[in-house]
């Protein structure tokens, strides 16, 4: 049996362009497909914290250290400049890889740049 677990997150990453003419796909700056671990190509998922918006397409490698992340094709309707989004990829682990794994947490500022990575989601209880 394999379990759909989160292999990577880039959390709260702006947009900074959505192109609608585009071949589908979301651009994403390389620096943070490498520190993530997300590969070129990958299928991810995107919620979009702005709008509640929620949606599948893939990455494609931007620019190293561009800061862009670019909302492709018809998921252009779901996602505009400036909105906060959080991007995941999943992976599927058997009971024995389960054991050691640890997703990769990337957070990011208001300019798609790193400010810390994680492997874990520290609880807050209000």
């Amino acid at each position: 049996m394999l379990f759909h677990m989160l292999k990577a997150k880039l959390h709260r990453a702006r947009v900074t362009h959505s192109e609608l003419e585009y071949e589908g796909s979301c651009a994403i700056d390389g620096r943070l497909l490498e520190a993530s671990g997300i590969r070129e190509y990958e299928q991810i998922e995107i919620y979009n914290v702005t709008n509640g918006e929620r949606f599948t397409t893939y990455a494609i490698r931007a620019e190293d250290g561009s800061g862009v992340v670019s909302v492709n094709g018809a998921a252009a309707h779901k996602a505009a400049p400036g909105d906060v989004v959080i991007i995941c990829a999943y992976v599927g682990l058997n009971h024995q890889e389960l054991a050691s794994y640890k997703p990769t947490l990337v957070y990011v500022d208001q300019h798609n740049r790193i400010t810390h990575t994680r492997n874990t989601i520290p609880v807050q209880v209000a």
